[in-house]
């Protein structure tokens, strides 16, 4: 919750920065992965599955953010505009970060306790 405060204090002066308002539309996109991940809470399978299933929707999430972050950054670096690159730079390093976490849980037993309780 931390780190997404500072994600969203930097939008809030990139935006102050601009004098445009920080609010925008819906993300269609992202409900649709969040949602995604609801249901799959409410799905009847073993624990191991749902924790491998919760990962996969978590990095789903992450690779939608990092792709936006990325996008918006190179805007700014098209457009000049040097301190909402670095702002921007600072979060898309912490998705990252948060993505490869993620990865490292999958990999170093999640998916594997996934796959001996669906082969047990």
């Amino acid at each position: 919750m931390q780190q997404t405060y500072g994600q969203i204090e930097r939008l809030e002066r990139i935006f102050e920065t601009l004098e445009k308002s920080p609010r925008g539309k819906k993300c269609g996109g992202m409900e649709g992965l969040l949602e995604e991940g609801k249901e799959m809470m409410g799905e009847d399978i073993d624990a191991e599955v749902l924790d491998a299933a919760l990962i996969a929707a978590a990095q789903k999430v992450e690779h939608y953010e990092i792709s936006s972050y990325g996008t918006v950054r190179a805007y700014a670096q098209l457009l000049g505009d040097n301190a909402a690159v670095e702002l921007l730079t600072q979060t898309l390093e912490e998705e990252v970060a948060a993505d490869e976490k993620l990865k490292l849980l999958a990999e170093n037993g999640i998916n594997v306790e996934a796959m001996e309780a669906e082969t047990a």
